[in-house]
């Protein structure tokens, strides 16, 4: 099985006529996934390559079924794409863009927890998810990911960084490990989807043995999933944590990545988690050899 997203899962791609969406659209749909419209106010009933395009998401889930939506619109435009996408009626919202205002996303955020509970956003600044065979909603490279195999163990990702997602992904393939499915959450301060979240789904699937978490330096959300995993996981979980060795009081690059009060350290951070029982790698190759021993002690 694999979380949020599967091959059932239709894809519109809110920009797809923008050369970002529309590389990135074209793309998921080679990979395989249902990508069954696009939507532009100003180019509706045009088509890219063969993908019809809508004026709206409304418009385009009527039209189509589509249960999902990616979103590629510069950084302003996000806040009213994020509704717009709810209010037509997806459930799953992946939020590509980075920049977007953190007061926008706050603001939606809120609103989708007041009026859309059924609604989940990935992101914003985020890689997006991919369930490897299955599906691949956003701009990871497919061909790194190796799908989950039948009668072994596999693994679930969810990562703060884009590039440690990358990393994760590739270092199991060169293992011969599966995996479910990889969620890029994004370093944002108000991320639409938590670790947490996707520990829980992880915890939940059938087809995730283990579960791998690469995370970074700020806030506080290295802490809370070492507290869920304390309480609620009976699978395995690997992580890393980027940023050991910046420089106290270094200003990182993601919005997320601020340290206050002696909290949010990497240091911190592994401490929480391993005191919870996750094995901690100093760095993404130790981390991913750590996955490897859990898996085969898990095979027996």
């Amino acid at each position: 099985m694999a979380i949020f997203v599967d091959e059932t899962t239709k894809v519109v791609y809110q920009g797809l006529t923008g050369s970002q969406g529309k590389f990135y659209g074209l793309l998921n749909r080679d990979y395989g996934t249902q990508v069954v419209a696009g939507t532009n106010p100003k180019k509706a009933g045009t088509d890219v390559d063969g993908i019809p395009v809508y004026a709206t998401v409304g418009d385009a889930v009527e039209a189509t079924g589509a249960t999902a939506s990616c979103i590629f619109i510069p950084a302003p435009g996000v806040k009213d794409a994020v509704i717009e996408a709810a209010e037509g009626g997806v459930t799953f919202i992946v939020a590509i863009t980075e920049g977007v205002p953190a007061h926008d996303e706050a603001w939606f955020f809120n609103k989708l927890k007041r009026d859309f509970p059924g609604v989940r956003l990935l992101g914003p600044n985020c890689p997006g998810i991919i369930s490897p065979g299955k599906a691949n909603i956003g701009i990871t490279a497919g061909h790194i990911a190796k799908r989950p195999v039948e009668g072994r163990p596999n693994v679930g990702i969810v990562s703060r960084s884009g590039t440690l997602t990358y990393q994760a992904l590739y270092e199991l393939k060169l293992n011969d490990i599966g995996v479910t499915t990889c969620v890029g959450i994004g370093g944002d301060p108000v991320p639409g989807t938590s670790f947490i979240d996707c520990l829980e789904a992880f915890e939940a699937d059938p087809q995730t043995d283990a579960v791998m978490m690469f995370g970074e330096t700020g806030g506080s959300a290295g802490e809370e999933a070492a507290a869920f995993i304390a309480e609620k996981m009976s699978k395995p979980v690997v992580s890393y944590i980027a940023g050991v060795t910046a420089p106290a009081g270094k200003k990182m690059g993601h919005a997320g990545a601020i340290v206050s009060g002696g909290k949010g350290t990497a240091a911190a951070k592994m401490d929480a988690l391993q005191a919870a029982g996750v094995r901690v790698g100093r760095n993404p190759t130790e981390a991913s050899q750590l996955m490897v021993q859990v898996v085969e002690e898990l095979a027996g």
